[in-house]
């Protein structure tokens, strides 16, 4: 039965079939929805053999979880970029899709670490925003953008953006009617940010904020 299995994944070991199995129903039901005994099904093994090579559901959820964070080193290669070059177009979500297979669960799970307020997915956004920082203190160093008052604050919110392409792809893909992950998609997306990016969107500078009322004395 398991060799009939891992026919159908190449010539994975059996613990990696299992884990690829375990991360595919994690993204579609959520960890705490799939049981042992699911993976096994899915995986084409006993339930034995999964407790065999995890020992329980939060090992098999570590291992997940662990082979999901390999992208940090990935995301990593952002920061070594040479900024003086073209890599200044690239971003966190062009990184992983460029390494991801069509149709890859890990999409999917990142979705469900990053917005059910998960602490792995919390982990990760931490992670991600140090990268982005430095990859911006790169960029600022290099003179390909301004420099920032607050360059944590301006991370944080260019990393949301980045990240909304991936959380909100099904959304994004009905509104635009066309998947903003595939090629064509991200094509057309990276066209537009970097325009707004590079020109903004106001025609001119937003007038300075009213200032703020006193309150009435109290007579």
């Amino acid at each position: 039965m398991c060799a009939a299995r891992r026919s159908d994944h190449g010539d994975l070991t059996a613990r990696a079939v299992i884990r690829n199995e375990a991360l595919r129903l994690f993204a579609a039901r959520g960890s705490e929805a799939v049981s042992l005994r699911a993976v096994a099904a899915a995986a084409g093994v006993s339930p034995g053999l999964v407790v065999h090579h995890f020992g329980s559901r939060a090992g098999l959820r570590e291992a997940v979880d662990g082979h999901v964070a390999v992208f940090d080193g990935l995301v990593a290669t952002l920061g070594a970029a040479d900024w003086s070059d073209d890599a200044a177009g690239s971003s966190l979500v062009a990184v992983v899709l460029a390494q991801l297979p069509a149709g890859s669960p890990v999409l999917g799970y990142l979705r469900r670490l990053l917005l059910s307020g998960d602490p792995v997915g919390t982990t990760l956004f931490v992670r991600w925003h140090t990268v982005t920082s430095q990859v911006l203190d790169q960029m600022t160093a290099a003179g390909i953008v301004r420099h920032s008052a607050d360059p944590a604050t301006r991370a944080a919110f260019l990393l949301v953006n980045d990240l909304a392409l991936l959380l909100m792809q099904e959304a994004v893909t009905e509104a635009l009617g066309i998947d903003p992950l595939s090629e064509a998609g991200m094509a057309r997306w990276t066209s537009v940010v970097l325009d707004l990016y590079s020109t903004g969107v106001f025609a001119a500078p937003p007038a300075a904020a009213p200032a703020a009322i006193p309150p009435l004395e109290e007579q």
